[in-house]
């Protein structure tokens, strides 16, 4: 495909405030992650604007604005309830903390407000009366799958560290390939990644394992900035699974894993995390064997550690960490009706479906060695799963024909006694389905606890 002959279809609006800004006698232009994937044919989620006119004369052309960032030059144009961020021409001063510069400086060139973007893909302007602007080469770099530093890699890594989980979560999401001296650049300043926030990095780890190729978290890896951030990860990557069911280490397995997982956040996390207890729970039999007994324990407990550590909202932690210590849920039960309504009632209704894509793409990683046996066994799963969500079968309190007020209500006193009770009558209807009826459920009521 020749990229460089795709038309940029700006919306309306931003070519409106593009228009007003040249009336005015200022340059200005659509920049950045826009243009890229105007250009890859995707549909952009922002357009930022790029002007040569500093941010009081842009809030003097247009009537509702925001003052964004306007120590940086930015400022919200709002057009009928929608923003488009407008920032002026800027070259960035020394950057002390390795994430902000100290001070910014307005410019009238748009080449000098490109060289300072991360990557050649991202440094390209366009309008309709000059087409594209790309001055660094991004469009042969898109054309050739590469993701490449603007100038020197050193310098934009070392202005903001951040730009190194950057550059791997745009070769994630966009399947390209880092350019050697930009990754070469990376291992080098891995260790200053320790600057950045938590919030900021679980960012970029969140749209990795949400891109098409979640694996590629290996180039982290191989860069050294996992151990930064992750190095438990290291500890998967460096752990071998000597054992028939497994072909590859605990970290390789989990990268193929991955390549087998829906793209959904808490599946990926999950899977990313599903294994990671196993390097501390490591025991070797005198066959030479490798055994780790207990991993999903383990794995429950680091994984929470990890999610804390990169500040996750304690829903995603909560889910993920079940998902974690549940995720050999079939492993030695069999399945049957009544096992799988046990299961869901212990796993809960919530995590249940996320375990069995999680068992396939575990099942997918591993070895050959019974995996037919193992994918009809989780088809079955599946097949339960799918009857008990037909038939509506209870698995929980919330579907148990009768509740606390009706319990009260044929003179059971209030108290922890109600509680234990319909614990008693969710395990009944789990066993036997049929029984989840109101009066079936209060006769038994009356003859096991009023008359005894």
């Amino acid at each position: 495909m020749n990229l460089s002959l795709r038309e940029i279809q700006m919306p309306q609006k931003a070519a409106y405030i593009i228009d007003v800004l040249e009336k005015a006698g200022f340059e200005a232009y659509v920049v950045g992650g826009c243009v890229r994937d105007s250009l890859l044919g995707k549909e952009p989620m922002d357009w930022d604007i790029t002007t040569s006119a500093k941010p009081e004369e842009v809030k003097g052309l247009f009537p509702h604005t925001i003052d964004t960032g306007i120590a940086h030059g930015t400022v919200t144009i709002l057009l009928q309830k929608e923003g488009f961020e407008v920032t002026t021409y800027r070259i960035d001063g020394k950057y002390e903390d390795g994430r902000h510069p100290t001070e910014v400086t307005f410019t009238p060139s748009l080449r000098e407000d490109l060289r300072r973007r991360d990557f050649t893909i991202n440094a390209m302007a366009y309008n309709h009366r000059a087409g594209l602007v790309d001055l660094f080469h991004g469009l042969e770099d898109l054309q050739k799958g590469i993701i490449r530093c603007v100038g020197e890699p050193l310098e934009r890594f070392s202005e903001d560290a951040l730009r190194m989980m950057r550059g791997i979560r745009f070769a994630a999401q966009l399947g390209y390939e880092m350019e050697p001296e930009t990754f070469e650049a990376i291992k080098k300043l891995a260790p200053s990644l320790s600057k950045i926030s938590a919030e900021r990095i679980q960012t970029e780890l969140v749209k990795l394992m949400v891109s098409d190729h979640p694996d590629h978290i290996r180039l982290a890896y191989e860069a050294g900035l996992t151990e930064v951030f992750f190095p438990e990860f290291d500890s998967m990557m460096q752990q071998p699974q000597l054992h028939k069911h497994h072909l590859y280490s605990v970290g390789e397995h989990t990268l193929v894993a991955l390549r087998h997982t829906p793209k959904d956040k808490v599946l990926r996390l999950a899977v990313l995390l599903h294994d990671v207890g196993k390097p501390e729970t490591l025991t070797v039999d005198e066959k030479g064997v490798t055994h780790f007994y207990g991993h999903p324990a383990k794995g429950k407990e680091l994984a929470r550690t990890i999610l804390k550590r990169l500040k996750f909202d304690n829903d995603t932690i909560n889910l993920v960490c079940k998902l974690v210590y549940f995720h050999d849920f079939s492993t030695g039960v069999q399945a049957t009706p009544k096992n799988a309504r046990r299961m869901l009632h212990k796993i809960g209704e919530e995590a249940f479906p996320y375990l069995l894509d999680i068992a396939y793409a575990d099942i997918c990683a591993q070895s050959e060695y019974k995996r037919e046996e193992k994918l009809a066994n989780l088809a079955l799963w599946r097949e339960l799963y799918q009857e008990i969500l037909k038939k509506e079968y209870c698995v929980s309190l919330k579907s148990l024909a009768v509740n606390g007020e009706d319990l009260k209500a044929i003179g059971i006193p209030a108290g922890k006694e109600i509680g234990e009770i319909l614990n008693k009558l969710l395990d009944l209807v789990i066993e036997n389905p049929a029984e989840n009826e109101k009066q079936t459920l209060l006769e038994f009521v009356k003859m096991n606890h009023l008359h005894r």
